[in-house]
């Protein structure tokens, strides 16, 4: 079998594999990269990119069946759910080929198959080899650095399995040919809570589920009440503290039946459907790590503050790694690691500057710390809280539920996190990001001149308002 050198080999092509190889070949390296599915991994095939299609197809029916509050009457709106998945397919395929074209532009050599780590390279032992596991004869690559970007797949309940039809992962739930007149959802976290406003705006019936005391468990608690009372204002059953009676499941009879704990209470839910979202494993298995020194932590590869694995040639970004399992983090990590790896200065990896998305109806972003989180760490909090309704843009939009809250500390004037709920959010939030990045105080953001008549003014009276200076309330 022939061997091939290179600078860098990258384990996987989604969002984090691609943008590492991206980033390492434009600094003049030599770069493989091995994929045994297509670019662009779970965000671009299985995630990001086609569930915000599906829920800004849901946002457009929902709007259009409200359009006589805007002045707009029409007689009859329908959904046709075939051209919701066809527009859906278009867009992933245009990126698709976007992405191919990109490798080739940046002349990285792409491997069709399973990446397998099988130990130090004949050259040195300093660097690393990878076996390739494809349909055809592919050469053994060597590298002196290795890139592991995995990523991670759905998690399942204990004793059950997905059959694709009743039982469904997010991964199902994308192949969808029809609508299911009901839907149980099993997790309230961001999958969750994301594919209960899309089902409940087609029009299907939602259960959804939270073993928590609260929806969105990793976000500010406001935010948390704040979507569950909005979800349960358009017609989702929300249930808190509740467990669902693994052994219980029962899916005779064309509907799935569970048995669930609701504070000590049991319950019996049904629906014509169940998503289970109780989160997302790494993907660390069948890549060659018995072969190595790199240890694995509860399920993901343990990283140093520059993402190198415990032997140096070798690092891991993304969702490998654990901590936020976002597509934008994996980014982030990539180029951190690319950077680190070919020497340059970088600051060691900071993932709680990384702003988190919701992408429900309504919206939902934070980035740093919540309140809650900045108490256990012992600051002395101060929080500023500004209300959408209050701003003429929000009225305009129709939209006016939800609020931005900051949370400072009150000795150092240091934003420590910010919290949006409402519309915009996602959109919002990287201008407090920004400021969290170059440790500003509230009155440094607040005392900008954010345009009128815009959303964006909520986030400078938030600022104003932690220091009990918001000009609007």
């Amino acid at each position: 079998m022939s061997t091939r050198n290179y600078d860098l080999i990258v384990l996987g092509g989604g969002i984090g594999g691609y943008t590492a190889a991206i980033r390492a070949a434009q600094a003049g390296k030599t770069v493989a990269l091995v994929e045994e599915d297509k670019l662009g991994g779970t965000c671009l095939h299985r995630g990001c990119i086609p569930s915000k299609s599906l829920l800004r197809s849901a946002e457009v029916f929902a709007s259009a069946k409200s359009g006589s509050e805007y002045g707009v009457v029409a007689e009859r709106v329908e959904l046709d759910f075939s051209r919701v998945m066809r527009r859906k397919d278009e867009i992933v395929h245009q990126l698709h080929t976007g992405l191919e074209s990109l490798m080739k532009k940046n002349k990285i050599d792409v491997y069709r198959g399973r990446g397998r780590v099988i130990g130090p390279s004949i050259f040195s032992p300093r660097s690393g080899s990878v076996a390739i596991d494809a349909d055809e004869e592919l050469p053994t690559l060597t590298a002196k650095h290795t890139i592991i970007a995995t990523g991670s797949r759905p998690r399942m309940l204990p004793g059950w399995e997905a059959d694709g039809e009743q039982v469904l992962t997010s991964d199902d739930a994308l192949r969808m040919e029809r609508l299911p007149a009901s839907m149980l959802i099993i997790g309230g976290g961001v999958i969750g809570v994301e594919w209960a406003s899309m089902m409940n705006d087609f029009g299907v019936q939602v259960t959804i589920v939270e073993a928590a005391e609260r929806l969105l468990p990793q976000e500010d608690d406001d935010v948390s009440r704040e979507m569950e009372r909005m979800l349960a204002a358009r017609g989702v059953t929300v249930l808190t503290r509740t467990s669902v009676v693994t052994e219980s499941l029962d899916t005779s009879g064309g509907r799935v039946a569970v048995s669930a704990l609701c504070e000590g209470e049991e319950r019996d839910l049904t629906a014509e459907a169940c998503l289970v979202a109780v989160g997302r494993q790494a993907n660390t298995e069948w890549i060659g790590l018995e072969n190595t020194d790199v240890t694995v932590d509860g399920g993901y590869i343990r990283v140093n503050e520059f993402l190198q694995t415990t032997e140096p040639h070798i690092y891991a970004i993304g969702d490998v790694i654990g901590g936020p399992q976002l597509a934008h983090k994996a980014a982030y990590d990539a180029m951190l690691a690319v950077d680190h790896l070919l020497g340059r200065p970088v600051e060691p990896h900071a993932p709680h500057r990384v702003a988190r998305c919701i992408y429900s109806r309504p919206e939902a972003a934070g980035v740093g710390l919540s309140e809650r989180e900045a108490k256990a760490k012992g600051h002395r909090v101060k929080t500023g809280k500004f209300p959408f309704r209050a701003l003429g843009k929000a009225l305009v939009h129709g939209s006016a539920e939800g609020f931005v809250k900051v949370v400072a500390d009150a000795e150092s004037d240091d934003i420590l996190g910010v919290h949006i709920i409402g519309a915009q959010a996602t959109e919002l939030i990287s201008e407090a990001a920004l400021a969290l990045r170059f440790e500003a105080a509230p009155w440094e953001i607040g005392t900008l001149a954010h345009p009128h008549p815009t959303l964006s003014e909520a986030m400078g009276e938030a600022m104003l308002a932690a220091d009990g200076r918001a000009v609007s309330i």
